[in-house]
């Protein structure tokens, strides 16, 4: 659920970021197209860093060590 939930939510400020940098940076169409391709490189970007450290922490790889005493 929250993986899903997370994904939508970075996939609507992806939309909001790019409606925005064609709206606010309307200088002509090859700046536009770059516009949207830097705007969707880093919401894609953000997402998989996010991704990547929500996923790590399901299957830790150092598994802490109890002592016997405690």
């Amino acid at each position: 659920m929250g993986f899903l939930l997370t994904t939508l939510i970075f996939a609507v400020i992806g939309i909001v970021a790019s409606l925005c940098a064609r709206i606010c940076c309307n200088k002509g169409p090859s700046a536009n197209l770059f516009h949207l391709t830097l705007v969707i490189t880093a919401t894609v970007c953000c997402w998989m860093m996010w991704a990547i450290v929500y996923l790590a922490q399901m299957n830790p790889l150092i598994v802490p060590i109890l002592s016997e005493s405690e």
